[in-house]
């Protein structure tokens, strides 16, 4: 399984950026697929996951700015960030959750919004 993760970038405040990531390999028994993201000196945490039922999770930080999205049939997840915040400068890892093999993670997209 990999996981292929694009649409990071410089922005201003304000401004938006579009991540994608796309799952290749074996890919099935899907239980959630989304993003995580990690700021320097702090923990990864949570930014947005869909659930393979419909169900999306989204960290309270991001809610009303950030949308998460999916094509099933290309096994990517988009997640559209508007609104973008200082705060919201980290590296956004994409991540996907497989029944009975475990939760994957990309390498990591850079997002930098500058005030």
């Amino acid at each position: 399984v990999q996981l292929q993760a694009s649409g990071g970038g410089l922005v201003q405040a304000g401004g938006s950026l579009r991540l994608s990531c796309a799952a290749s390999g074996s890919i099935f028994g899907i239980n959630d697929m989304g993003w995580y993201r990690q700021a320097p000196g702090k923990q990864r945490e949570l930014v947005a996951l869909i659930a393979s039922g419909g169900n999306i999770n989204y960290a309270d930080s991001v809610k009303g700015r950030f949308t998460i999205s999916e094509d099933n049939a290309k096994n990517t997840v988009y997640l559209q960030m508007n609104s973008l915040k200082p705060e919201d400068t980290a590296v956004y890892y994409c991540t996907l959750n497989l029944r009975r093999r475990g939760r994957y993670w990309g390498q990591g997209t850079q997002v930098t919004v500058s005030s």
